[in-house]
């Protein structure tokens, strides 16, 4: 095993945990509300919260609640795109998001959460340079919009697919779909047959790079990750695309988070 490509995965591993670890991300979640289409308060949060067919809404209702650095002073209005980034408001401590999943919810980020501080890393297969596999590129004429199931029963998400990656794993071809990944590189959400077994049942992720000029990509198994929805229940992640299930066992990348182990 090289030891360059070694040391590299080591320090992508310690970068990724730390991103993990951030006080104001994924593991401090402490709750999850979808939204009603009346004015209402929820346990331990200031204000009044509501959504309608297009927005959602936040009366401060006396409270001093912020977002983006401003205080809001009146009913403050979110129109948010559908499984896309959400937005914060600052409540005190704590950072209230705003995320639209077909309705409105709410899910508050507490530094203080349970599983943010009994954080211990995540546990990860050793890596083996023989997981960093050739593929090929093939865009659809159009991206696709794909409907996908969700974690959260009778959620669904749709997500913008580019196109397909094929490769070869011990002498058969395996084709993938790809979503739209961070820049230009894509995306790859499936499962395997360690799915269940020593990796998270649902799904795992992995990054892509950009495709080169002639398709060629490069498909790290090693720097597969789990999504939030693997460390937390407060997290609504899509779940792979139909056919994107690997019939064999992927022994590399993040496996099943210490906090999921009975």
């Amino acid at each position: 095993m090289s030891a360059d490509f070694t040391q590299a995965w080591r320090d992508w591993k310690t970068e990724r945990e730390k991103t993990l670890a951030d006080p104001y991300g994924w593991l401090a979640l402490v709750s999850l509300d979808w939204l009603e289409n009346e004015p209402r308060t929820y346990p331990g949060l200031p204000g009044r919260w509501w959504q309608d067919a297009d927005a959602a809404y936040v009366d401060p209702d006396g409270a001093d609640l912020r977002h983006d650095g401003e205080p809001i002073t009146g009913t403050h209005r979110f129109e948010l795109v559908n499984s896309g980034a959400g937005t914060r408001v600052t409540a005190g401590a704590v950072e209230v998001e705003i995320a639209r999943r077909s309705g409105y919810l709410i899910r508050v980020h507490d530094p203080e959460a349970e599983v943010l501080r009994d954080f211990r890393g995540v546990p990860a297969y050793a890596p083996d340079p023989s997981w960093v596999l050739a593929g090929r590129f093939e865009p659809f004429d159009e991206p696709r919009p794909t409907t996908v199931g969700a974690v959260v029963e009778g959620l669904s998400h749709v997500y913008t697919a580019p196109g397909r990656v094929h490769f070869d794993h011990d002498g058969t071809e395996y084709t993938l779909t790809a979503f739209n990944g961070h820049g230009d590189g894509l995306n790859i959400l499936f499962t395997d047959a360690t799915s269940g077994v020593t990796t998270y049942p649902a799904n795992r992720s992995l990054p892509v790079p950009r495709p080169a000029p002639d398709g060629t990509v490069t498909l790290d198994f090693t720097r597969a990750v789990n999504l939030p929805c693997a460390f937390t229940d407060f997290a609504t992640c899509p779940l792979p695309p139909e056919g994107n299930r690997l019939p064999f066992a992927v022994e590399a990348g993040e496996q099943l988070p210490y906090e999921r182990q009975s």
